[in-house]
């Protein structure tokens, strides 16, 4: 598969104010993610049951179609996640994992859905949709553990490219999983987990995050926590920072 274009140098935005976001959202992280936990209806497990998601068999119906706009609009004009959310630069080396961003924190990105017509409708029938990207890593790519930042959210992975001439695997907590062609994989991102393309090919994905089904009183508080994350420089960086990198991509490509 060929190789990205060499990504044009672009100035980053500011982060005001993600010390005292991050600080304070790691103290509380636990406690809250405990209640969330206590009032999930569904199960809490590392990786989740794709029968309790009616709704993915939509997404599965369709890989073929959402794969051809991933491969015509994404391995040549996706940003390094390290550019566009500085946050992860610690996991996300430059060049090596890319993200084509459709939805960021319930904020539709206008220019990339519009070149997306079949998967932007998708992900529309997604119940509780937050975030939805293209995922792209690079060959002899390995993510570190990581984790993420609230159990009100659940992953979902649509797998469109998985090359065969090694292994690529994830694991989160204590199970290794691996992708197929077509297929979905739900997981909870709130366990460590840690990604490897341990071949000579690139591993494409549509990755959804979405709300986790609740009753209250957890719903009340991961609405809320997803409310001050939407608001904080967390988010509000990286959306400048994608609007900042389609208008140079744009400018480039004339």
């Amino acid at each position: 598969m060929p190789e990205a274009a060499p990504e044009p140098a672009r100035p980053l935005r500011a982060e005001p104010g993600r010390p005292l976001v991050i600080r304070v959202g790691k103290h509380l992280r636990g406690a809250f993610d405990r209640l969330i936990a206590s009032s999930s209806l569904v199960a809490n497990d590392p990786v989740l049951d794709v029968r309790d998601f009616a709704w993915t068999q939509g997404l599965r119906d369709q890989w073929h179609a959402i794969r051809d706009e991933a491969l015509a609009v994404a391995l040549h004009g996706a940003p390094s996640l390290a550019t566009i959310s500085p946050d992860h630069r610690s996991i996300a080396e430059v060049g090596k994992w890319r993200s084509f961003v459709l939805w960021g924190y319930g904020f539709p990105i206008s220019d990339n859905l519009a070149r997306c017509p079949r998967t932007q409708a998708a992900v529309a029938a997604v119940p509780g949709l937050n975030s939805a990207f293209f995922s792209i890593l690079a060959p002899g790519t390995h993510i570190p553990e990581h984790r993420g930042v609230t159990k009100g959210l659940i992953t979902c992975h649509l797998a469109l490219v998985v090359p065969r001439d090694g292994d690529v695997r994830m694991r989160v907590g204590g199970r290794v999983v691996r992708w197929a062609e077509g297929e979905t994989l739900l997981f909870d991102d709130t366990y460590d987990h840690e990604v490897w393309n341990d071949t000579a090919g690139t591993r494409v994905v549509l990755l959804i995050q979405f709300e986790r089904p609740l009753r209250n009183p957890g719903k009340w508080l991961a609405d809320l926590f997803l409310g001050v994350i939407r608001r904080s420089a967390f988010v509000q960086g990286a959306l400048a920072n994608i609007d900042r990198w389609n208008h140079g991509a744009r400018q480039h490509d004339v």
